[in-house]
């Protein structure tokens, strides 16, 4: 898996960064909050690696910086969930009960999510944007229960700050160690795979059998 990552993911980000530099932050957030697979766990600390390389940033032929790179990941993150909040609100119920099972979302998560926004409200949308895997979906059915855009967007943004910051950072902090963590965790990487796999397996079964 981690050499999945050197092989594939890593040169993406790296080629979308030295040809975009923020906006491919931006790009490349915009597209993890669509709910389309490219985690951001990986997107910020590789924009977090350019900045403690004090790598050129392409568009304003400056170093990269850590205020740069947080705010075009948080731009991408905003846009990526204004699209998917609208998905839910012009779309409605019957697109996702209809399209829904096909990214496996179920009747059962729709009335979920539902009831978590009759309770908490906007609180949701804050606290999900923390949450791995969670912060990705959450815009669909806040646009469902038609919540306040201009409220949507500012829980969306404040929850999604720290996140943010947090990423970049560690990215920073690991800059060139991260050969030294790859060696380190080489043992490690099936054991990890058979996990991930694991629990998306049961997270599919559970589904096709609801």
């Amino acid at each position: 898996m981690l050499d999945a990552l050197d092989a594939i993911v890593l040169p993406f980000l790296e080629s979308l960064y030295e040809r975009f530099g923020y906006v491919g932050v931006v790009i490349a957030m915009t597209i993890e909050s669509c709910a389309i697979p490219l985690p951001s766990e990986l997107i910020l600390p590789f924009a977090g690696w350019s900045v403690s390389r004090g790598l050129i940033e392409p568009l304003t032929s400056s170093p990269w910086s850590y205020w740069g790179a947080v705010l075009a990941g948080v731009l991408g993150n905003t846009l990526g969930s204004l699209a998917s909040y609208a998905i839910g609100a012009y779309g409605g119920r019957p697109l996702v009960e209809r399209y829904g099972k096909y990214v496996l979302i179920s009747a059962h998560d729709l009335e979920v999510a539902e009831r978590w926004f009759a309770r908490f409200g906007e609180v949701t949308v804050f606290f999900s944007r923390m949450l791995p895997l969670v912060r990705t979906f959450i815009s669909v059915p806040a646009g469902i229960a038609r919540m306040p855009l201009w409220r949507f967007t500012l829980f969306s943004i404040l929850g999604t700050v720290p996140w943010v910051m947090l990423l970049v950072w560690g990215g920073m902090q690991l800059g060139d160690h991260w050969l030294e963590l790859k060696q380190s965790l080489k043992g490690l990487d099936y054991l990890v795979a058979a996990a991930i796999v694991a629990a998306v397996g049961i997270f599919v079964w559970r589904h096709v059998r609801r």
